[in-house]
C-alpha cells in the first residue's frame, strides 16, 4: 500500500471515530430523555411482583411516571423541532445537465477515476469557492421553491462561477479533483448521520431566533432551540475534527489526479479570488448603487485578470494561458449563466431586488461608462448641491447663480472657518441625504452610507425564493464594504463634481478601469491623480493643489455644470 493510500485510509479512520463520537452524543442526550420512563416501568414491574409495597412507593412511582410523561413530551417536541427546522442552503444557480453536458462528463469522469460516487447536480455560486453541499434534508425537498436536485442521495457539486472563465479547462478539472473526492466519505453511512445531526442541531437553533414568532410557538421553539444549542456546543469539536479529516482524506484520494496540474491551477484560485474582490468593490459596486446590475461579471473577470497580467510583473504569462480551451466552453449558454450568477452577486453581496425593474437594469460594460459613471458623478454632484442650498451657500460669486459650478463648492470649502467648520457640516448633510435616499428606494440594501447586515443562519420559512433557504434575515448576507464616513462621501462627491466639470469643460470622458472601476478619461488615457488634490482641499481646506490640477487638464470651475 502506498504512503498516499495510507494517508487516507488514515484520514478517514479519523473521520469515522469522529462520526461515531457524535452519534454516541446523540445517543446518550437520547438516553438522558429515556431515564425517567425506565426507571417508572421498573417501579410499575417490582409492584407487579408484589415487591417496593406501600402507599410511600406509590407516591414515588405515580411521581416518576409523571416526570416521564414530562420529559418524553419535551423530547418529542425537541426531536421535531430539530427534524422539521430547514437547515442553511448555500444561495445557488443550478446548471441542468442538458445546459452543461460536458461540465457533467468531466465531473464524472473524475468520480470515476477516483473512485467514489458522482455529485448528483451541479450549480454555481458567484463566488471564489467549491464545495459540496447536502440538500436530502426532506424540508429542502418540500416546497414550491425546493431544488430538484434535492431528491437524490448525493451531494450538490457548488463550483465558484468565476472559475468556469478564468481557468482552463484542465486547470478546472485539477482543482475540482479534490472537492469530488469528497463525495466518497459523504456515502459512509456513520459520517451521512453526523452531519445530519449536526445540520438539524443548526436549523433549529436558527429557527428558534427567527423574529416573528408569538408566544405560544415562540416558547416551544426558544426551548428546543437551547437544548440543540447545549448538544451542538458538546458537538462542535467532534465536528470540527470530522471535517478536517474528510478534508484530509479526499485530498489525500485526488493526489492520483492531476496533482502537478493542481499545484499550478492553485496559482490560478488566488488571482481569480483577487480579481473576483476587485471587480466586485471597485466594478460592480458603484453600479449596484446606481440601480444597474453588470450582467457579464463573470466575463468581466477575464479582462480585469488580464489587465492585472499587463500591470503586475508577478502576474505576467498567465495571459497566454488564454489560448486554450476555458472551461466556460463546457456550459451550452454561458452568457445565460452569466446573467444568473451576476443577478444573484448583486443580491447576496448589495441586497438587489431577485428580478430586473425599473429602478434595478441590467448594463452590458460598453454601457458602462455611459450608464453608470457618467449618471454617478452627475447623481453625485447634483446631490452635493441640493445639500449646499439647504446650507444656504451662494451658488458662486462670479457667475450666473442660477447654475451649478465648482467654483461655489471649492469657495465654501476653502472659505472662512477652514475645514472644520463648512466641511463637517457638508460632509453630515451629505450622509444624511444618503441615509435618507437609501431608505426610500425601493428593494435595495447596503448602499453608500451602510455596510448592511450578515445573516448566516437558515430558518424554516418558505421556499418560493431560493435566497429564502438562508431565511427571512436582511439582505446583503455578505455585504461588500463597511459604512463610510461622512468625510469619504464628501471626497466622492466633490471628485464627481470636478469629473462633472472635466467632462463639460475640458472635453474629457467617463471610462472604466477594470482594476479601479470609474475613470476619468483625458485626451483617451485615465486620470488617477485626483484623489490627493481632492482630500486637500476637504480636509485641510487647501485649494491650491486642486486648482493646479484643473489648470493643467483645462478645467473651468466658474463654468456651468449639467446635473441629472
Amino acid at each position: 500500500m502506498s504512503g498516499i493510500d495510507v494517508g487516507e485510509e488514515l484520514g478517514a479512520r479519523a473521520a469515522q471515530a469522529r462520526a461515531l463520537a457524535l452519534l454516541r452524543i446523540r445517543s446518550r442526550a437520547l438516553a438522558v430523555a429515556i431515564l425517567p420512563a425506565a426507571v417508572a416501568v421498573v417501579l410499575f414491574a417490582a409492584d407487579a411482583q408484589g415487591h417496593l409495597a406501600g402507599p410511600a412507593w406509590d407516591a414515588v412511582r405515580w411521581t416518576v411516571l409523571g416526570v416521564a410523561v414530562v420529559v418524553l413530551l419535551v423530547t418529542v417536541l425537541v426531536a421535531v423541532s430539530v427534524a422539521r427546522a430547514r437547515p442553511a442552503m448555500s444561495p445557488t444557480v443550478p446548471v441542468p445537465e442538458e445546459g452543461a453536458p460536458d461540465l457533467y462528463r468531466l465531473v464524472r469522469d473524475l468520480a470515476d477515476r477516483l473512485d467514489v460516487p458522482a455529485p448528483s447536480a451541479i450549480a454555481l455560486t458567484p463566488d471564489c469557492d467549491s464545495w459540496l453541499e447536502d440538500r436530502t434534508h426532506r424540508a429542502l425537498r418540500k416546497g414550491p421553491g425546493a431544488p430538484a436536485e434535492a431528491a437524490d442521495t448525493a451531494p450538490v457539486l457548488v463550483i465558484g462561477s468565476p472559475f468556469l472563465w478564468w481557468m482552463r479547462v484542465a486547470e478546472l478539472r485539477a482543482v475540482l479533483a479534490p472537492v469530488v473526492a469528497g463525495t466518497g466519505p459523504s456515502a459512509h453511512p456513520d459520517i451521512a448521520a453526523a452531519r445530519r445531526f449536526v445540520r438539524g442541531l443548526d436549523a433549529a437553533i436558527a429557527d428558534a431566533a427567527a423574529p416573528g414568532r408569538g408566544p405560544v410557538r415562540g416558547a416551544p421553539l426558544a426551548f428546543a432551540g437551547w437544548v440543540a444549542r447545549l448538544l451542538l456546543r458538546a458537538c462542535r469539536d467532534h465536528a470540527a475534527e470530522m471535517e478536517r479529516c474528510v478534508a484530509a482524506a479526499a485530498s489525500m484520494r485526488a493526489q492520483t489526479v492531476d496533482y502537478g496540474l493542481r499545484i499550478a491551477a492553485q496559482e490560478q484560485v488566488g488571482l481569480a479570488y483577487a480579481g473576483w474582490d476587485r471587480l466586485l468593490t471597485r466594478v460592480a459596486l458603484p453600479a449596484w448603487r446606481m440601480g444597474r446590475w453588470p450582467s457579464r461579471l463573470d466575463a468581466g473577470v477575464v479582462s480585469a485578470l488580464t489587465e492585472l497580467s499587463r500591470r503586475d510583473r508577478l502576474a505576467d504569462g498567465f495571459a497566454l494561458r488564454l489560448g486554450e480551451r476555458p472551461a466556460c466552453d463546457l456550459l451550452e449558454e454561458p452568457g445565460v449563466a452569466d446573467e444568473a450568477a451576476s443577478l444573484l452577486a448583486a443580491r447576496l453581496f448589495h441586497g438587489g431586488p431577485a428580478e430586473s425593474g425599473p429602478g434595478w437594469a441590467p448594463v452590458d460594460w460598453q454601457q458602462y461608462p455611459d450608464e453608470v459613471v457618467d449618471r454617478k458623478w452627475r447623481s453625485e454632484a447634483a446631490r452635493l448641491h441640493r445639500v449646499l442650498d439647504t446650507l444656504g451657500v451662494p451658488r458662486a460669486s462670479a457667475s450666473d447663480p442660477a447654475v451649478p459650478t465648482l467654483a461655489r463648492v471649492m469657495e465654501h470649502l476653502a472659505g472662512p472657518g477652514g475645514p472644520g467648520g463648512p466641511g463637517e457640516a457638508l460632509a453630515a448633510g451629505i450622509g444624511a441625504a444618503v441615509a435618507r435616499e437609501e431608505a426610500e428606494a425601493p428593494g435595495h440594501g447596503g448602499g453608500e452610507g451602510q455596510g448592511g447586515q450578515v445573516h448566516g443562519a437558515a430558518g424554516s420559512g418558505p421556499a418560493d425564493d431560493p435566497l429564502d433557504l438562508w431565511g427571512p434575515g436582511p439582505l446583503p448576507l455578505f455585504p461588500l464594504q463597511p459604512p463610510r464616513t461622512g468625510t469619504e462621501l464628501l471626497a466622492d462627491h466633490v471628485a464627481a463634481m470636478v469629473c462633472c466639470a472635466a467632462v463639460d469643460t475640458a472635453g474629457a470622458a467617463p471610462g472604466l478601469d477594470w482594476l479601479d472601476g470609474p475613470a476619468l478619461l483625458v485626451g483617451g488615457e485615465r486620470r488617477a491623480d485626483l484623489a490627493d488634490p481632492v482630500l486637500s482641499l476637504v480636509e485641510d481646506g487647501d485649494p491650491d493643489p486642486l486648482l493646479s490640477w484643473l489648470a493643467e487638464v483645462g478645467v473651468r470651475s466658474d463654468k456651468p455644470v449639467r446635473l441629472v
